[in-house]
């Protein structure tokens, strides 16, 4: 029999009291056993060159007092730092040592030839076990970045790794010393039973459920009617407003560079230096909300591309995504680094210092947050006659919209639609009676400035999208000649994700023109924040003008939010678009880009 979690009130599990005494990290294949009390990290490896070699295969780990297998790269969890050069053409040979399994690994955000991405059952079908694929291609760009494997849920068990990429021209800022900080999630569970958990029961770590004292305590505040109205409207909906992220510290070890939090990962500085820190947001699930507390941190680069300096105390990191800041510490020995997830339930943990050693007290939990009615894209909507279960999808004007841009070579936006960001949304016709979607947002917005559920208000100052500007003008400079609409969509309880209500096996590809500029514009029906990545191609999101206005290639999209980014299909071949949250990819939240000579 299944053992049910307390949803109240809980002792803190074993393992999370064990998690706090084990140093954590790929220590067994070293031939170090966590130890309790502040245990050396694992070591970080880094290789240069031009020519590098891989191997993939299985190494022992330990972060919660019980030893498990990962999949590791080179015996170690990351896998090795990748330090390349801007201009130099690599070569990197990777050998699949699994015995059971085909692997892969993809280079996230690096602009490559279709056939080296990495990508199974796009560019290539795989690394067969026993058998090695070499990687070639040009390095055309510089800055931090990262791979991970695309086979299954090999990253989730520790694929992943690191890349720091020097330019050839100096950076326009100064910095002594640099670290690589990079954060992830491990679980004890072997991945694919964790995936078949999330279907059977999605919330499974939602162990905050409000309690008959929360109605008591919210119709005091609020009145009996109201409270009754909200509490309907979240049953209409069969979800809960405090269910931020689908799996949480009540199964995840939350690890900054393979050290869990009581290992105390350590960068070490010299008072009066300028240090470069370059996070990297390797979970698989997982939000991240970071600050150094006493120390200021001016963000210089969004995945791996200059931006204009934004000095800020906070920054929420999507999973994919990546963040080099500056800080300058000084006047004490030691700083924490505090990387709490989105719902509060846990965190990673380093420190900078001046030697070896120091444990500075690390931050209380900040209080868990709760989503409302805004949030989801239905401010200002009439709930009382809503229901998301049997929404009368009959009535929108599908008439007027333009699907021929979801499938393919549409050339006219969606008419009839108000872009505006109070305006009420339209859906696709696909999404009709459709049983994988549980709720529809009717009243969205861009949401640049807006830190995030749980950030507003906090008393820091807090990055925001509408923050950062590229230090570079559009780089293609045309306006979109099209128009693609997608809808992110899903259904909470059976855990099923999708572009438009179709899920990857069953939509058609996403066809561009070799050459055009187009805007995609997606639309996040859902409740949960999801960060999209398209493969192959930069995404250059637009501001609140719809003028150029930062580039990425991995794209946050939090709930009741509509945004929108210019892409330039240059870049021949076959290439994957999904949500980077391993598991709603793997549920169905992708599609397929085909870039195609003009016919």
């Amino acid at each position: 029999m299944r053992h049910i979690p307390p949803r109240t009130g809980a002792s803190i599990p074993r393992r999370r009291f064990v998690q706090g005494l084990a140093a954590g990290g790929a220590m067994a294949a070293l031939g170090l056993g966590a130890r309790p009390g502040h245990a050396a990290p694992p070591v970080q490896t880094t290789l240069s060159g031009s020519r590098l070699d891989l191997s993939i295969g299985r190494s022992a780990v330990d972060f919660t007092g019980r030893p498990r297998l990962a999949t590791t790269v080179n015996g170690s969890l990351p896998g090795p730092l990748l330090r390349l050069r801007e201009g130099d053409t690599v070569t990197l040979r990777v050998a699949n040592r699994l015995r059971d399994a085909w692997s892969s690994i993809h280079w996230h955000g690096l602009i490559l030839p279709a056939n080296m991405d990495g990508v199974p059952g796009l560019s290539f079908d795989g690394i067969a076990p026993g058998e090695t694929w070499q990687y070639r291609f040009q390095v055309n760009q510089s800055g931090t970045y990262w791979y991970h494997s695309h086979s299954m849920f090999q990253e989730q068990a520790g694929l992943y790794g690191a890349i720091v990429i020097d330019p050839l021209q100096p950076p326009p800022y100064h910095y002594d010393r640099e670290h690589v900080l990079l954060l992830s999630d491990w679980t004890d569970m072997d991945p694919e039973a964790l995936f078949r958990r999330m279907k059977k029961d999605s919330a499974f770590d939602n162990y905050y459920q409000r309690t008959a004292g929360d109605f008591v305590r919210d119709a005091r505040a609020d009145g009996l009617a109201a409270t009754l109205r909200d509490r309907a409207m979240w049953g209409r909906m069969r979800m809960t407003p405090t269910d931020i992220s689908d799996i949480n510290g009540h199964t995840y070890t939350y690890l900054l560079n393979g050290a869990a939090p009581a290992g105390n990962w350590t960068g070490l500085f010299q008072p009066g230096e300028k240090v470069l820190l370059r996070f990297i947001n390797a979970s698989a699930m997982t939000y991240f909300d970071v600050r150094i507390p006493g120390l200021k941190m001016t963000v210089v680069a969004a995945d791996g591309q200059y931006i204009h300096p934004v000095t800020v105390d906070e920054f929420r990191i999507a999973t994919a995504e990546t963040f080099d800041v500056l800080v300058e510490p000084r006047g004490q020995d030691a700083y924490a680094i505090f990387a709490q997830d989105s719902g509060r339930t846990g965190y990673a943990r380093g420190t900078l210092a001046v030697r070896h050693g120091l444990a500075p007290p690390v931050p209380a939990l900040d209080p868990r947050p709760l989503l409302t009615m805004d949030d989801m894209g239905h401010g200002g909507m009439d709930h009382g006659a809503m229901d998301h279960g049997a929404m009368n999808h009959a009535a929108m004007n599908h008439a007027a919209m333009d699907h021929s841009a979801h499938a393919g070579h549409g050339t006219q936006p969606m008419a009839g639609m108000d872009h505006g960001p109070g305006g009420m949304q339209q859906h696709p016709a696909s999404e009709d009676g459709n049983p994988l979607i549980d709720m529809q947002a009717m009243s969205l917005a861009p949401k640049l400035d807006d830190p995030g559920v749980g950030l507003r208000g906090n008393g820091r100052d807090v990055l925001t999208y509408g923050a950062m500007r590229s230090l570079f003008d559009d780089p293609d400079g045309r306006d979109p000649g099209r128009e693609v609409e997608l809808h992110l969509t899903g259904h909470m309880e059976k855990f099923a994700w999708s572009f438009n209500g179709k899920k990857f096996m069953d939509a058609e590809p996403l066809r561009m023109t070799y050459g055009e500029r187009l805007r995609i514009v997606l639309v996040n029906d859902t409740m949960m924040s999801h960060p999209i990545h398209l493969h192959g191609m930069w995404s250059d999101i637009e501001g609140a003008d719809g003028n150029f206005q930062l580039r990425k290639h991995t794209v946050d999209m939090p709930p009741g939010t509509r945004r929108s980014f210019r892409v330039r299909a240059d870049a021949l071949g076959r290439w994957a678009f999904h949500c980077h949250l391993l598991y709603h990819m793997e549920a169905g939240m992708m599609r397929e880009v085909r870039v195609e000579e003009q016919a």
